[in-house]
């Protein structure tokens, strides 16, 4: 960081606190008659535009654009400066490849491979690498920490490597918690200070992460969102990210949660209320009378799923509730007393008699008693059901959504027997139930509910149907300590809750194998089984290749349906079990009173749990400190299937070639709508038969020792043949099938996606791909850009983007072209069997600029169409014009 700010505004003052001085830039000094009507969240981009106003990123008029609460004023590009960044291993792994790729080509070109380091604070928490293979024992944890080091090695290896190697980059070791958890509880300071020039700045905490769930943390008054591995990586090289000024969507809560609902419930409800608003692209912002009895680990509930409602963040000031929550997670006494004088001194503290002034684009408001318990499913994250109408609904998705004959929807018509149990497997039966996942583990009301419902369940002699895979991996050791301490562990292991793990685990598709008989009698009925978790993504293919309905619920609900063990029950009516005198129990008999979780939480969660547990978070396990890697300042690439020098830059000059139009493309796929990064980008398990699966058994891995893609995300050879991969994705060019599968043109054979790019590829034939609206929504994940690159597509082309996919697609040098409204893919009658000629891609072309699409027919009919370029500003276009944003910086450096 280097402050040389030109304050043309005069707003550079100094605040004493507690005996200590601090630079700022408050905002509150400018003399502007918008200034008391700035929603606080554009406050924080505000005093980040005052302090690196240098006339070159950041010039006087792009803070007047801000404050001119003008909406064509603000469609104005501008650089934001986030203050560091955070990492999960899936996406951090890749990342630091490029960075050691990097100093190979910093290398090559003639300059010094020192020179490419992190300017800004990064951390890296390895939290998605550990497996739910172990379960509903005593042992899980140990067995599953075991599995973990044991698979992922090599690429703990190249972290430490890095760790060591790197400046300003720390990595937080396996077995700590959740990244969004952790930084929630410890890495997140609310306001940052730093020295620069012998001066201390003070300033808002601000960052950006390679998971979309990095909005967790604006539940603590911390700026910051998912971006892609490649946009974090320049931003960790030191370039500003660019963005267009935000609409602010104000978001007014009131009242408080009525009896037997809980923060899932209520985040459930906002996601589908503001999905249904539309808020891509926005940041939403929370207010209101609610906000004085909303505890902030339910405020941290409602931001991480900014992600599943769409928005860029969720944002909630800070208030006395931040305090007392900075106090409670054992924050230094002078950061706490940091946030509160910064906040009062520069109009950050939260008001609730200056809201009714702020200048939202748009407003939502919902009276929280209203809410009702509720899950999300079974297919996307705001599609929600009232808990009243889940069973209905579910028997309705099974004739409509998943096909299945009107005679076989019942447990009983499709029953059947699993090898070596004394029961069968049917339609509808819960076979995963986890507690799991950032949203909720982070969330002491939710996890001790569940505890509490465990206890009440044993006490009823309840017992977890035999199907049911059940585990707990939560988001910090330190739900682990107040689980202990409430006595509550002891009934969720009785009822097969134990420990897996801290970590992502089911949420992200590690959930692990079923067992194999239950996997059998599923496979042999083709049934349409069921995942209950606590998680914030359900997209089809993503828990597990078995399941095909995944349902979002509170971990309270996940206990519930383990116990009922399937969707055809009505839980909110029907008996979820019997007791040990064969009577039926109800919900309603082993649900706790909000009262009781309240007086449970007050009298478990203590400071001193952070203070442990956070006492030495970056010295890892005996595991982790046993790891041995080398100190040189270049990578030395030994062969390995995990990590590997990625192709970007082979071949790179100086000074970039000249950007050109595209001629005679093939399609490769055609797509619909609401295609996600999980269908895109290798996800999950690799299959033995696919082309991900054959090229790690030519390489003498054996199919037990595959891992999942996203462990092997630092070697492109086995990412680029997972990319449009998944089971679940539907390539219209093949009528209808699932599967990542396209129909080669020259000859009309039908083969995977991967073959028949290398057979253009080694034609020299460019790529296109045709899709319909939203196209990349989901988690950020940087291979479905890197991916789509290395499989010569040169351009998307789409109805609409989602915000972070198309500024990846940019990153790595993909052009996103979006149609304008009443034309797409199925006006112009796109089969696949086209060939495209993209003109009007030149060195003076502009961002957001029309270019022309030509479409020849297999008969040799031509017919031409306007597209608008989505390289949304002039940043964005050096990025294209270099090839990408890496190969920008690397020159920018030299």
């Amino acid at each position: 960081m280097h402050i040389q700010s030109k304050d043309s505004f005069k707003s550079k003052e100094v605040l004493n606190v507690g005996g200590k001085s601090y630079t700022i830039f408050n905002s509150s000094k400018i003399n502007h008659p918008n200034l008391k009507r700035l929603p606080i969240s554009l406050k924080v981009l505000l005093e980040n535009l005052l302090r690196h106003e240098d006339g070159l990123h950041v010039s006087k008029e792009d803070i007047d654009a801000l404050l001119s609460l003008d909406p064509k004023a603000m469609m104005r590009e501008i650089s934001f400066f986030p203050a560091r960044v955070l990492m999960q291993d899936f996406t951090g792994v890749p990342a630091v490849v490029d960075l050691a790729a990097m100093r190979d080509a910093m290398k090559s070109l003639g300059g010094d491979p020192k020179k490419i380091n992190p300017l800004v604070p990064v951390d890296l928490v390895i939290d998605h690498s550990v497996m739910v293979d172990s379960f509903a024992s005593p042992k899980s944890f140990d067995e599953n920490v075991k599995m973990e080091f044991e698979r992922n090695h090599e690429r703990y290896v190249f972290l430490k490597w890095g760790q060591k190697a790197f400046q300003n980059f720390k990595v937080v070791p396996p077995g700590t918690g959740i990244c969004h958890q952790v930084n929630l509880e410890y890495l997140g300071k609310t306001v940052w200070n730093e020295k620069d020039g012998g001066v201390e700045y003070a300033y808002p905490d601000t960052l950006v992460g390679t998971d979309s769930h990095t909005t967790m943390v604006n539940g603590l008054a911390v700026l910051g969102w998912g971006v892609g591995g490649i946009e974090a990586e320049a931003v960790m090289l030191g370039q500003p990210l660019s963005m267009l000024i935000p609409e602010v969507v104000g978001f007014r809560l009131e009242g408080k949660l009525p009896e037997g609902s809980t923060a899932t419930d209520l985040v459930l409800v906002i996601t589908q209320m503001l999905r249904k608003k539309g808020v891509v692209g926005k940041f939403v912002e929370f207010y209101g009378p609610g906000l004085s009895t909303m505890p902030l680990a339910d405020r941290a509930t409602i931001a991480n799923m900014a992600p599943e409602y769409g928005a860029t963040c969720g944002f909630f000031p800070i208030d006395e509730e931040t305090m007392k929550y900075l106090r409670l997670s054992g924050r230094p006494a002078e950061t706490v007393a940091l946030v509160e004088a910064y906040a009062k001194n520069t109009g950050m503290w939260r008001k609730e008699e200056n809201e009714k002034d702020y200048f939202f684009n748009d407003t939502l408001s919902l009276d929280m008693s209203t809410v009702v318990p509720s899950l999300a499913g079974p297919k996307r994250p705001q599609d929600r059901v009232v808990l009243t109408n889940a069973a209905s609904d579910f028997q309705n998705q099974l004739l409509t959504g998943f096909q299945v004959a009107a005679d076989k929807t019942s447990r009983a018509s499709s029953a059947q027997a699993v090898e070596g149990g004394n029961y069968q497997v049917g339609n509808g039966d819960v076979v995963i139930a986890a507690i799991t996942s950032c949203t909720n583990t982070s969330n002491p009301s939710v996890m001790l509910g569940a505890g509490l419902v465990a206890k009440k369940a044993i006490e009823k002699g309840l017992k977890v149907k035999p199907w049911v895979k059940t585990s707990l991996a939560p988001g910090s050791q330190v739900v682990t300590d107040y689980l202990e301490k409430s006595g509550m562990q002891k009934y969720l292991d009785q009822v097969g809750f134990n420990l897996v793990g801290y970590g992502c685990t089911t949420c992200i598709g590690n959930s692990g194998p079923l067992p194999a008989p239950i996997a059998g009698a599923v496979e042999k009925g083709n049934l349409t089984v069921a995942a209950v978790l606590s998680g914030n993504r359900n997209f089809e293919g993503r828990i597990n290749p078995h399941v095909k309905a995944n349902y979002l619920a509170s971990p309270m609900l996940v206990v519930a349906y383990a116990l009922a063990g399937n969707m055809h029950v009505d839980i909110a009516k029907d008996a979820i079990g019997e007791d040990s005198a064969g009577k039926p129990v109800y919900l309603k008999d082993i649900w706790p009173s909000n009262q009781e979780i309240a007086d449970l939480v007050n009298k478990t969660v203590e400071t001193k749990m952070f203070d442990s547990r956070y006492g030495n978070v970056f010295a890892g396990t005996d595991d982790w400190k046993k790891i041995e890697t080398t100190s040189s300042q270049t990578y030395s690439w030994d062969e390995s299937t995990y990590i590997k020098n990625p192709p970007y830059f082979e071949g790179m000059k100086m000074q970039p070639g000249s950007v050109s139009e595209i001629k005679g493309a093939s399609v490769l796929a055609v797509l619909g709508d609401s295609i996600t990064t999980d269908h895109i980008s290798p996800a999950g398990n690799i299959k033995k038969d696919s082309p991900a699966g054959k090229f790690l058994m030519s390489k003498g891995v054996q199919p037990v020792d595959f891992n999942s893609y996203g462990a092997r995300r630092g070697n492109d050879d086995v990412m680029v043949r997972g990319t449009f991969a998944n089971i679940r994705i539907k390539n219209e060019m093949m009528g209808g099938a699932e599967g990542g599968n396209t129909k080669y043109i020259p000859t009309g054979e039908a083969m995977s996606i991967y073959d028949a790019s290398m057979k253009y590829q080694a034609a020299g034939t460019p790529l296109v791909v045709f899709a319909g609206k939203e196209y990349g929504t989901g988690s950020s994940r940087d291979w479905a850009a890197k991916g789509t690159r290395l499989l010569g597509i040169k351009a998307v082309i789409a109805e609409s983007f989602e915000r972070i996919h198309r500024s990846n697609l940019i990153g790595m040098g993909v052009l996103p072209l979006q149609f304008h409204p009443g034309t797409d893919r199925k006006t112009l009658k796109i089969d696949g069997t086209e060939k495209i000629d993209i003109i009007g891609i030149n060195p003076s072309m502009k961002a957001q600029q029309d270019l022309t699409l030509v479409i020849t027919r297999a008969n040799g009919q031509k017919e031409e169409v306007k597209v608008r370029s989505r390289i949304d500003t002039a940043v964005e276009l050096e990025y294209m014009k270099n090839g990408g944003i890496l190969h920008y910086v690397l020159r920018k450096l030299i």
